[in-house]
């Protein structure tokens, strides 16, 4: 359906998805949700990591096995809500570096406007996953990766839990050479900018705030 786009539809990621879309879930189980989410979906985020081969002694005898090439991850998320996907995939992940890319919307435009930005000194030398709860106009996307592209960074990915059209298009029309993964496409946004159905403000969610 869309070029470069990758949904996640494993059963247990669509089953946590469920659980975080109930307005009546907490802010307790909704952090810890989003982290588990994070986590599954790293497994495909992660799956073209290059390998070489190594020799390790068994019990048994010699075996010949793989490792990850020494390859340098970055984990990069636009704060706020990206704060709570940073733990899941660092389970998995632990010695990438985090960065962070402070974005807030506009409420009258919409536009991202940047408040802070962080980044590891080699970023030029990581493959980046930028990570964001929700993928909605796709402004806070596009800025991010444009910020990022502007200090070097030369492999990026993007991570949502769920998506709108609007904003998928919105990143490959300015960034078709950057994967977007998630787990959901939902149908729309609203007048407010608001993925439909979605499941609120993640930010507010994930905090408890309003």
């Amino acid at each position: 359906m869309y070029n470069n786009v990758h949904v996640l539809d494993h059963p247990l990621i669509q089953h946590k998805i469920s659980l975080i879309r109930d307005e009546n879930t907490g802010s307790k189980e909704f952090r810890e949700l989003v982290e588990e989410i994070a986590m599954l979906m790293a497994y495909e985020v992660t799956r073209d990591l290059p390998l070489e081969e190594i020799e390790v002694k068994t019990p048994i005898a010699v075996a010949k096995t793989k490792v990850i090439s020494g390859k340098k991850l970055g984990i990069v998320p636009i704060l706020r809500a990206g704060l709570g996907m940073v733990d899941g995939m660092m389970r998995l992940i632990p010695a990438a570096k985090v960065g962070h890319i402070g974005l807030y919307r506009d409420p009258e435009t919409l536009k991202p406007v940047e408040y802070y930005c962080k980044l590891p000194t080699d970023i030029s030398e990581r493959d980046l996953i930028v990570v964001d709860p929700m993928l909605a106009t796709g402004g806070s996307a596009c800025a991010a990766i444009h910020f990022l592209k502007e200090r070097g960074a030369q492999s990026i990915k993007l991570v949502n839990l769920i998506a709108a059209p609007e904003g998928i298009e919105a990143v490959h029309k300015e960034y078709p050479d950057v994967p977007i993964f998630v787990a959901c496409i939902d149908e729309r946004l609203n007048e407010h900018g608001y993925i439909v159905p979605g499941l609120g403000d993640a930010g507010d969610r994930l905090f408890g705030t309003k």
